[in-house]
C-alpha cells in the first residue's frame, strides 16, 4: 500500500511572528521556515507503518512557493520514498486556500492510487483545519479526524480520536484520509548520513494548471491584528474573595 502524506511549509513555530505595520499580512522577510509540525506527526506516522510492513510506499507532496523543496527533503531525510513539489504561487506571501489544496491532492491520488492519505490536522499558520475534511468529500472516502492513535487491521483503520469528553476510538473503511494531532508520536530527527541520501532522492515538480487546477483566491484579508496584550492577574487573600470577584466582577457564577 502507498501513503500520501501532504506537508506545507510555514514559519517556524519556534520564531515569533510580525505583523506587517500596515496590517496587510505577516512579515515573512527573512524568516525561519520549517514542515509544519502536525504534517511531521504525519511523516513520522507513515515511516512506522512501513517499518511495520503495512506501507511500502511514503509519497510527500507540497503546495505552494518552489522554496517547498526544502520542506520535502526533511521529509524525505526522515524516510519517505520520494516527493513532488506542486508550484501554485510564486509570491511566497500567498497561502493557497484548502478547497485548491484539496483539489490538487485529489488530482495527485487519482495518479498515484495510495490507500491512505495521513495529513497534519491543520497547519499553525492559518489554523484552517479544513483541507482533510475537504479532500475526503471531494474523493468520496471514509475520514477520521484529530488522530491520537492509529492501526491498520485489514481493510480498515481504527483511529483513537481526541474530543471534548475523553477519547473515541472509530473504524473506517479503507482507503481513507487520516488526518493525525499532536499527541499521535514524536517525530524522528533526520540523521545526517538520510539528510545526504534525500539530496539523491526523486522530487518530481509540476505545477498546479498540469492538474487543471485553478488556484485564484477566492477569500481576502481585510486587515491582520496582533492579539491583545492580556491584562496582569491579581491574588486574593481567601476562597470567599475569589467566589466574590467570580460573582460580582467575572460574572461567571
Amino acid at each position: 500500500m502507498k501513503v500520501l502524506v501532504p506537508v506545507k511549509r510555514v514559519i517556524d513555530y519556534n520564531v515569533k511572528v510580525r505583523v506587517k505595520a500596515d496590517g496587510s499580512g505577516v512579515d515573512l522577510a527573512n524568516v525561519k521556515m520549517s514542515m509544519n509540525p502536525f504534517d511531521e506527526i504525519a511523516v513520522e506516522q507513515a515511516i512506522r507503518l512501513k517499518e511495520a510492513g503495512v506501507v511500502e510506499e511514503i509519497i510527500v507532496v507540497s503546495i505552494g512557493v518552489k522554496q517547498a523543496q526544502e520542506t520535502l527533503r526533511t521529509a524525505l531525510a526522515m524516510g519517505a520514498d520520494r516527493a513532488i513539489l506542486i508550484v501554485a504561487t510564486e509570491d511566497v506571501q500567498q497561502d493557497i486556500e484548502p478547497l485548491a489544496v484539496a483539489k490538487l491532492l485529489k488530482a495527485v491520488v487519482d495518479a498515484e492510487g495510495p490507500g491512505l492519505v495521513l495529513c497534519g490536522k491543520q497547519a499553525i499558520d492559518n489554523d484552517m483545519n479544513a483541507t482533510g475534511q475537504m479532500l475526503s468529500a471531494l474523493l468520496g472516502w471514509s475520514q477520521a479526524t484529530f488522530a491520537s492513535e492509529l492501526a491498520i487491521e485489514g481493510g480498515h483503520a481504527v483511529v483513537t480520536r481526541e474530543v471534548d469528553g475523553g477519547l473515541q476510538t472509530i473504524k473506517v473503511a479503507m482507503p481513507t484520509v487520516v488526518t493525525v494531532d499532536l499527541r499521535l508520536n514524536e517525530p524522528r530527527y533526520a540523521s545526517l548520513p538520510n539528510i545526504m541520501k534525500a539530496k539523491k532522492k526523486q522530487l518530481d515538480e509540476k505545477t498546479a494548471a498540469d492538474y487543471g487546477v485553478d488556484v485564484t483566491p477566492r477569500l481576502s484579508v481585510v486587515k491582520t491584528v496582533e492579539p491583545a496584550g492580556r491584562k496582569a492577574g491579581i491574588k486574593v487573600a481567601s476562597v470567599d474573595e475569589l467566589i466574590a470577584k467570580l460573582k460580582d466582577e467575572a460574572g461567571v457564577i
